[in-house]
């Protein structure tokens, strides 16, 4: 009799048990409905050892709760709590009781990652933006386009060795990064509008607010890839394993523009101009009409002290695009080199009358340089009002061919821009 007793009781205290268990999770859950996180972590936190023993109802209610407890408002949680409301959410989808509220809790948990990161990187702190965006990467769908902003973030936190794990797996992903933006113009504003999708921009089509769709597709990414690969093998002085990076990216597309321009950036950083104004002009072929690549084949042989060659490039680029204010000034700059010269040579000479005549005829050819880099540098100021040096060259011109009227008139304009 006393033996059936002590079992009766064991029992009881058990059922109580049980049901204390149930309270703490159904107060919990109500205390996530309040947003009153950290009272719900503590109920759940009372029972974590022992909610298995519920049925599988109860374990999700668990499960979930805690996920949502963990997650927070999403912009002040941790990391560990970012990873702690994951596997909550991934434990509740498993079980199957409630998986599309599990689901849709975890696409939540990601985007909430993701705005989080986005926080942290305003607020320049870049690595803990790399793990929220590699964590988000991680879960569910392995969004590339995450690990390709996780591993830019680390790329600015000057993470190498992480920035470098995460592009060489985007690379053996074959990630292009390219998308499809789907535009229409807004017909009472004229402004050029992109849609979320397809299906948003078609029915703004058939409504009558826009007109004009077009669909335009952004830049693959591969070439700036390579490009961040191979630039922190050259950070970390390992410049053979920066060409055979280049090498692999390319030997699939050795025709990519993105790709090409990458390894003649390469070559630029590890100082072989030669190798580089190669690709550049093997890539002006290609795209006769791009503007940048003429500008930067200018820079390149001015660097191999090609300076005619140099200048032929910049003028290119010009007439490709007469707004380029760089390559005016990078113009008037090689005309001035052999301004400079003159005046050397000028320098040197004597008091005789051989010298004398001598210093009359450079002089002569000194105003006639002169005068060809004012045209270039008064289109340079005209582009770009802020670039005081092509200013201050300017006024020093004027000044050595007698329009004083003018020099003057450009040290107002120093001044002012100085002054702001």
């Amino acid at each position: 009799m006393m033996k059936t007793k002590i079992i009766f009781t064991l029992l009881l205290g058990f059922s109580v048990s049980i049901f204390a268990q149930k309270k703490e999770i159904r107060n919990a859950e109500k205390a996530v409905e309040d947003k009153n996180y950290e009272e719900a972590k503590k109920l759940l936190n009372s029972v974590q050892n022992t909610y298995t023993q519920e049925n599988e109802r109860w374990q999700s209610t668990y499960l979930l709760s805690k996920g949502k407890a963990y997650l927070g408002d999403g912009l002040s949680t941790s990391m560990e709590d970012f990873k702690t409301a994951a596997q909550a959410f991934q434990d509740a989808i498993k079980l199957g009781e409630d998986k599309e509220d599990a689901e849709a809790a975890l696409n939540q948990l990601r985007a909430d990652l993701v705005n989080s990161a986005v926080e942290d990187q305003k607020k320049k702190k870049n690595l803990v933006a790399a793990n929220k965006l590699y964590e988000s990467y991680k879960l569910g769908k392995q969004d590339t386009l995450y690990l390709y902003y996780a591993a830019n973030s680390a790329l600015n936190a000057q993470e190498y060795d992480m920035a470098l794990d995460f592009y060489k797996t985007l690379m053996d992903l074959d990630y292009n990064g390219s998308q499809t933006l789907y535009q229409a113009k807004n017909k009472e504003t004229g402004v050029v509008e992109t849609f979320g999708s397809e299906v948003l921009r078609d029915a703004s089509i058939r409504s009558g607010t826009h007109i004009e769709p077009n669909d335009e597709v952004t830049p693959s990414k591969k070439g700036e890839i390579a490009k961040y690969v191979s630039l922190i093998y050259i950070e970390q002085d390992k410049p053979d394993e920066a060409i055979n990076a280049m090498q692999i990216a390319k030997s699939e597309n050795p025709n990519d523009i993105a790709l090409m321009q990458a390894e003649a950036d390469l070559y630029y950083n590890l100082g072989d101009m030669e190798k580089y104004s190669s690709i550049m002009a093997d890539i002006s072929e290609i795209s006769p009409d791009d503007p940048v690549i003429f500008y930067n084949l200018g820079v390149s042989t001015e660097k191999l002290k090609d300076f005619d060659k140099a200048k032929e490039f910049y003028l290119k680029a010009i007439e490709l695009d007469p707004e380029m204010a760089n390559a005016y000034n990078n113009v008037a700059s090689i005309i001035l080199k052999e301004d400079r010269k003159i005046t050397e040579e000028m320098n040197k000479l004597g008091m005789s009358t051989a010298d004398t005549k001598k210093y009359e005829e450079l002089k002569k050819e000194k105003i006639e340089i002169l005068n060809q880099a004012v045209p270039y540098l008064k289109k340079t100021i005209e582009l770009d009002s802020s670039n005081v040096n092509a200013m201050k060259y300017l006024k020093s011109i004027y000044y050595q061919i007698g329009e004083n009227d003018k020099a003057q008139a450009i040290d107002e304009k120093i001044q002012k821009a100085e002054s702001n």
